[in-house]
């Protein structure tokens, strides 16, 4: 019985891409049906084009910073911390 099985950090990394790849589908489509959009700004600073490919690049990037920060801190976290704990034992 040879059944793929994914360790934890590929698991988390194929997750983190689906879900970056499911916020630019999600921006594309609202543009696509949607009228009347304005121009999002991407960290209130950086203006995308209210376009199909400018909605999708918004979405994709927002959620790929809102989830990638948390997600680096928790690897540095359980690299670095958890040995400094070790070596004082």
């Amino acid at each position: 019985m040879s059944a793929t099985r994914l360790r934890g950090p590929q698991f988390v990394l194929i997750l983190y891409a689906l879900l970056v790849a499911i916020s630019g589908l999600a921006g594309f489509l609202i543009a696509t049906f949607v009228s009347g959009l304005r121009p999002p700004r991407f960290l209130f600073l950086i203006p995308f084009p209210p376009t199909q490919l400018g909605f999708a690049a918004y979405g994709a990037l927002t959620v790929a910073l809102v989830l990638g920060v948390p997600l680096l801190l928790v690897v540095y976290v359980s690299r670095h911390i958890d040995d400094d704990a070790a070596a004082q034992n």
